[in-house]
């Protein structure tokens, strides 16, 4: 069988994270989405998404193909409920599409799953599901396999739950792994005097840096480079918060870069809800959560000793700076802060997005431009300065 994760509406609610790639392609623990799947099914899955990522992100079809919901954290029993799919039958969830072996949904035979089921329908759901995530994810990756040694300079407590790929290198760090696993990736690298608590994944390539102070429940992604203060935080991959400051209850993009001494706020002074921007209502909507830091698209940056309120929302491609609370929702391909605000032209940030990619070994091609040229002329009504 062919499989398929496709986008659902809630894709409007997941931005900005997915103006820029499928629903599928959100990392929430040690995985993204597909890679879950890809493991557990033991293929490679291909996207159904918006017509301006297919390209990047293509859509293999076959004689016969399986539809899977893109939102769904997969379990045990929702894969083996998919493996065991007839032709022409679907899973539905409370009235959902959870799956479908067929070629036309309106007649499918549909089977109700009774299983429990999570689902990454809001940015803030990243942070929430990923010390679970990691710790799920954790089992699935080590199975079977035996970790690399850790050094004696190190202090570690629960160390049967840490598993260190081949190239890691950890030194003189403190790593408490008594309550989550801990997942130190391919080359990675933990620098002297880092303190850790698990849940906790570092990626491959992926650095925590000098001193640095980790609570539970973050994941680092791929390439990026990490310092200061993080707490319940993800950084899908390949951005950096190198130096001192705060980083909690937040999720930060590809290509993000915070200036030194930025800090966001997670918790209102009141301790009232917070409440963040919605793209598919086009205002502001209750989180039912007490925390919740900074959501920021790729691209974005901010400047040194940047601060960010409560619940802020920053789009693609932002440049955040100056003195004072930038407002708390920041649109794409803009540039400013608390004293005002501008449009970021978009050859400026596309010539910006070129270097930082080549600094990487990669090539910010004719696909990525045209990702950005449509995210540019999708936004421009929000940008009303």
């Amino acid at each position: 069988m062919n499989y398929i994760l496709f986008d659902t509406p809630d894709r409007e609610q997941l931005k900005p994270f997915t103006f820029t790639r499928p629903i599928a392609e959100l990392r929430c623990g040690i995985l993204r989405i597909s890679e879950k799947w890809n493991l557990r099914l033991q293929t490679t899955c291909s996207w159904k998404t918006q017509d301006y990522l297919q390209q990047k992100f293509p859509l293999v079809t076959a004689a016969d193909n399986v539809f899977i919901n893109a939102t769904v954290l997969p379990t045990d029993e929702l894969v083996t409920a998919i493996q065991n799919l007839q032709e022409n039958t679907a899973i539905v969830k409370n009235g959902e599409l959870i799956a479908a072996r067929c070629k036309k949904y309106e007649n499918a035979t549909l089977t109700r799953f009774g299983g429990e089921l999570q689902h990454i329908r809001h940015p803030w759901h990243i942070f929430m599901y990923n010390g679970k995530q990691i710790n799920v994810d954790f089992e699935l990756l080590t199975a079977g396999r035996t970790s690399q040694k850790l050094s004696n300079t190190n202090t570690v407590l629960g160390e049967e739950n840490i598993f260190v790929e081949e190239g890691a290198e950890v030194e003189c760090a403190i790593l408490n792994a008594r309550n989550g696993k801990m997942y130190i990736g391919k080359n990675a690298h933990i620098m002297e005097g880092a303190i850790i608590r698990a849940p906790f994944a570092l990626c491959e390539h992926a650095t925590v840096k000098i001193a640095a102070k980790i609570y539970e429940d973050c994941t680092i992604g791929p390439h990026c480079k990490v310092g200061g203060e993080l707490q319940n935080s993800v950084l899908l991959g390949y951005s950096n918060k190198g130096h001192d400051g705060y980083l909690g209850n937040s999720v930060l993009g590809e290509w993000c870069n915070l200036g030194a001494d930025t800090n966001n706020s997670n918790l209102r002074n009141d301790y009232s809800e917070v409440k963040v921007w919605n793209y598919a209502t086009q205002r502001f909507m209750k989180t039912g959560l007490q925390f919740c830091g900074l959501i920021m698209g790729d691209h974005s940056k901010s400047a040194i000793n940047t601060m960010f309120n409560t619940g802020t929302v920053v789009g693609v491609s932002c440049n955040v700076y100056g003195a004072g609370f930038p407002r708390n929702f920041f649109p794409s391909f803009s540039r400013g802060g608390a004293e005002g605000m501008q449009e970021y032209a978009l050859k400026q940030a596309c010539d910006t997005a070129a270097r930082v990619f080549a600094r990487r070994g990669k090539e910010f091609d004719e696909t990525e431009q045209k990702i950005f040229e449509h995210i540019f002329n999708e936004t421009h009504k929000f940008r009303r300065f």
